[in-house]
């Protein structure tokens, strides 16, 4: 796919400029010729021989905004004082920071939030362990742990590198549902030594939102913290993808005017996201489903099966299909990717069933052209921002994590993740729903709360603690 000019790579010139003639109008079309957008064009001194102009524009990638810059130094009379990476700009010194949520102005306000007031609160905690969700930050907080190993589409990046991402993850559960998350990037990729680190730190949190862990080491993290802890462990890059998915498929087959128990699924995928979207599916009564990994379907009669694909293969593909992804998606209602880009074509999209549905969902680059399945499919959706029907994790996570908090929640089931694909689904009504609208954006001011509503009562409905 041919990549367009992105706020994610915008950059800010600082250019001098003679003050009169059309050096700023040369500007403008030097940047449309090269390909980007001026976004916005701003003086930024003025005099009577010179103005200083800061150029904001959105490029396609660093080597394009190079580029740019070149063709701006070509201008005569033009000269180039600074360039910025906007992008670089928001992260230096990092995206979150901690707040004191009660002054410390005078000596009485900082014996009673420290020492010696606060012994008596410790104390209280250690005769009621239960208080501490009462008392302190642990009723509102969450850790963001990654090892590092599968960050993005970028891969082992390591923890340093992670952390940007996980500060941006923190953002979102503040921005989205008032939680605060702490990022927590380990130096092992060693799974006892993250499930120890995780379990010992545990205390100081009301939950786990494990995050980019690479497959199939993520499986057993999760499965093992979630018997180890008594607080809710949630792995988004499963969970939250399977819970997106899921209703937008739902929305999906209501504009087509099909059953999910009815249709036959073919997937392509069956790492971390692939295997939770899989299992909820069935939760939900997906009855006909085929899944596909780089060596085709995935049947009882392959040799190198391991748990997850074992599990797989008995949970599905029940005729036995062993052949590739392409005959897999022909016939089929629905075809679901998270795997690897371009792996089809339109015309393996015009093979599938009337009224077909396509969520191909691999980041940045689908598993098949938007632009090519929309000539054949009702439905299309992706991971990107810049096509209809984005499937964004930010839809689904905020307001689990709310309503497990609040509920005070001890674990997360299957039956609380269907009942957040419900709920997510019907923020979009009967009059909005179309082919170009089966999901809400992420800034729907009911998304959180409809969500973590669901999520609380399917945990039992325990109210919010106060103080």
């Amino acid at each position: 796919m041919a990549s367009v000019p992105s706020v994610s790579y915008s950059i800010t010139v600082r250019l001098e400029v003679p003050a009169g003639g059309k050096a700023v109008s040369q500007i403008t079309h030097v940047v449309e010729n090269a390909g980007g957008i001026v976004t916005a064009l701003d003086v930024n001194t003025a005099g009577h021989e010179t103005l200083r102009i800061d150029v904001t524009i959105a490029t396609r990638d660093t080597e394009h905004a190079e580029s740019i810059v070149a063709a701006l130094e070509r201008i005569d009379g033009v000269a180039i004082h600074k360039v910025s990476d906007r992008t670089f700009l928001m992260h230096l010194g990092g995206k979150i920071e901690m707040q004191s949520k009660v002054p410390l102005r005078t000596r009485d306000e900082l014996s009673m939030a420290y020492t010696p007031g606060v012994a008596r609160v410790s104390l209280a905690i250690a005769r009621n362990p239960e208080d501490v969700r009462r008392l302190t930050v642990k009723r509102n907080s969450v850790a963001v742990v990654t090892d590092g190993s599968a960050v993005l589409g970028l891969g082992n990046i390591g923890p340093e590198a992670a952390l940007p991402v996980m500060e941006g993850k923190a953002a979102l559960f503040k921005r989205f549902a008032g939680i605060d998350a702490w990022p927590i990037c380990l130096d092992t990729q060693d799974t006892d030594e993250i499930v120890r680190t995780v379990q010992i730190l545990a205390p100081a949190f009301g939950g786990i939102n494990l995050e980019d862990i690479s497959a199939p080491r993520c499986f057993e993290v999760e499965a093992r913290l979630r018997e180890l802890l008594d607080i809710p462990v949630f792995h988004d890059d499963q969970h939250g993808t399977a819970i997106c998915v899921l209703a937008a498929l739902k929305n999906a087959l209501r504009v087509v005017g099909k059953e999910l128990r009815d249709v036959r699924i073919a997937m392509a995928g069956a790492g971390a996201a692939g295997s939770a979207i899989l299992r909820l599916l069935l939760h939900a009564g997906a009855k006909n489903v085929v899944v596909c990994d780089y060596r085709g379907a995935v049947h009882l009669g392959r040799d190198d099966l391991d748990d997850s694909l074992r599990w797989i293969a008995t949970h599905t593909n029940a005729e036995g299909y062993a052949g590739d992804l392409r005959g897999a998606v022909k016939g089929a209602d629905v075809f679901i990717g998270v795997s690897a880009p371009g792996i089809l074509t339109g015309a393996d999209i015009a093979t599938m069933n009337e009224n077909a549905i396509v969520f191909a969902l691999a980041n940045p680059e689908p598993e098949v052209s938007p632009d090519e399945a929309r000539e054949h499919a009702a439905v299309v959706a992706t991971g990107r921002s810049d096509y209809p029907n984005q499937i964004n994790n930010v839809l689904a996570f905020p307001g689990v994590f709310r309503g497990l908090l609040d509920a005070q929640a001890n674990g997360v089931t299957d039956d609380m993740l269907l009942a957040a694909a419900q709920a997510l689904a019907e923020v979009v009504t009967d009059e909005e729903l179309g082919p170009n609208y089966i999901v809400p954006s992420v800034f729907h001011p009911e998304v959180s709360s409809r969500v973590a509503g669901a999520v609380r009562e399917a945990a039992g409905g325990r109210p919010r603690t106060e103080a």
